[in-house]
């Protein structure tokens, strides 16, 4: 168990994502982008439920995706699409990059199927309205501090590799204890970053022109989604882990 849920730590890495996307002036506030960022997120997020409860249910489908050779496809394809979609998103169509966040969605899904076979249905969504309750929180505090939180940048990337390279060293040790550390801390890091991400998003949705095309909108929206996208996905991996850490003991 410990290793399926720590090989998802390639999530820490892809947040090279940058929201500085060079778009011609405009403005999303007109659009309201902060709430179109948030549609595509939970649609995201929906998706990813559906694939994963579809398989998670299946054990013949479930023993397919766990296999030595699948599942370091559908790793490396989920590498390549989120680096794809976050480096030529200025060269996609708007289906494109549709299309491209909802393969992300299916395949994180397919990712996740091990948790619905796994852990308890009541963990599950003990795990999942605690993250939504966090994020919720995190969303709220961005909107309504004064602080600029681009200060965090450079604490939340050390943390991140910190973390990342904690989590490998405990797949050799298999520390109960430490474990339970990095569950606590990929939680609290992974609620900053969702408050930091917000913040650039609200950034955006004030610096842009009230000209801004449908595309550039939409597009705009789906990269910014991803982001919320994996902070959500962390969040809620990290708390179950805890959650799961936590009934052993």
């Amino acid at each position: 168990m410990n290793i399926i849920l720590d090989e998802r730590h390639y999530f820490d890495e892809i947040r090279v994502m940058n929201t500085d996307i060079s778009f011609s002036p405009a403005q999303a506030r007109t659009n309201g982008l902060l709430k179109n960022v948030y549609l595509w997120m939970t649609a995201g997020l929906m998706l990813t439920a559906v694939v994963a409860y579809f398989i998670g249910t299946n054990p013949a489908l479930i023993s397919k995706v766990y296999s030595r050779g699948m599942l370091f496809i559908l790793v490396v394809a989920q590498l390549a699409v989120v680096v794809i979609l976050s480096s030529r998103i200025h060269r996609m169509s708007t289906m494109g990059a549709i299309g491209a966040f909802a393969l992300y969605s299916i395949l994180t899904g397919v990712m996740l199927s091990s948790v619905v076979a796994l852990f308890s249905t009541v963990l599950i969504s003990t795990a999942f309205f605690t993250t939504a309750l966090m994020f919720a929180g995190m969303g709220i505090f961005a909107m309504t501090t004064k602080k600029n939180l681009s200060t965090w940048s450079r604490v939340l990337t050390m943390g991140l590799w910190g973390l990342l390279v904690s989590s490998v060293i405990n797949m050799f040790f298999k520390s109960s204890g430490i474990y339970y550390l990095i569950s606590i801390i990929g939680v609290v890091i992974f609620c900053a970053l969702t408050a930091w991400d917000t913040q650039k998003i609200m950034a955006l949705n004030e610096s842009y022109g009230d000209d801004i095309d449908e595309e550039t909108f939409v597009k705009l929206s789906i990269i910014c989604a991803l982001e919320l996208y994996l902070d959500f996905i962390n969040i809620f991996l990290y708390v179950l882990r805890f959650f799961s850490n936590d009934r052993r003991n």
